[in-house]
């Protein structure tokens, strides 16, 4: 359960591991290079994929050097991870807020909050299941998907928590492992509809906006 901020506000802890971010340029031409690099890097993984792309891919993509390609990046693995880094903002949205008050507003702020999930995950399906291919097989991306699971996790159990609080849902779950299941249900849902690489299967987006929305009050026993 994720809803769109209503107002700008500063990013979250990284979920990132540090040793694969750098400090970012001290300066607005460095910072521009930087993000040219990362826009040219998401083109070429999202045609090419994560095994198949090779610096050079990038740096022609850019229409830079490979030298001032190393002038920001080591690897490819570090220029992926910022790439994620740059949606972790846009994938994890504030939940549900002090807005409800009852269980009509509660499922309204849960309908929002799976259309911007749902909404931010189809912008970026490709780079979601690139993440998911290279979690399988390298130990530092699983991490990181792990702990982009456990963020939403959290949040969710804290959005519980608080609806419980105001009545609003059943006062006899465990947040946690309600946050646990019904968030697995939404992430493996999203990724099948708008980033696995087989399978894929067109769907009506409200209809599955409606769908998740209605399993979700129906677990917590909010009625709308």
């Amino acid at each position: 359960m994720t809803a769109a901020p209503k107002s700008k506000k500063s990013p979250g802890p990284s979920k990132t591991p540090q040793g694969l971010l750098r400090e970012l340029p001290p300066t607005d031409r460095g910072a521009r290079r930087r993000a040219a690099l990362i826009a040219a890097a998401r083109k070429v993984f999202e045609r090419s994929g994560y095994v198949n792309t090779r610096l050079s891919d990038i740096t022609e993509e850019a229409k830079c050097s490979a030298g001032t390609f190393y002038t920001y990046f080591k690897t490819k693995e570090e220029i992926f991870a910022a790439l994620l880094e740059t949606v972790q903002e846009e994938m994890l949205h504030p939940g549900a807020g002090s807005e409800v008050v009852d269980a009509a507003s509660a499922y309204e702020v849960l309908e929002a909050s799976n259309r911007a999930y749902l909404a931010s995950y189809k912008r970026n399906g490709k780079l979601m299941g690139l993440l998911e291919e290279v979690a399988l097989v390298d130990p530092v991306f699983g991490d990181l998907r792990q702990r982009r699971a456990d963020a939403f996790i959290s949040r969710n159990a804290r959005n519980i928590a608080e609806l419980q609080k105001r009545g609003v849902a059943d006062p006899d779950l465990d947040p946690e492992l309600t946050a646990r299941a019904l968030s697995a249900m939404v992430s493996r849902t999203a990724y099948r509809y708008f980033a696995a690489a087989t399978g894929r299967k067109r769907v009506n987006f409200d209809k599955l906006v409606e769908t998740i929305t209605r399993i979700w009050a129906n677990a917590l026993r909010i009625t709308p």
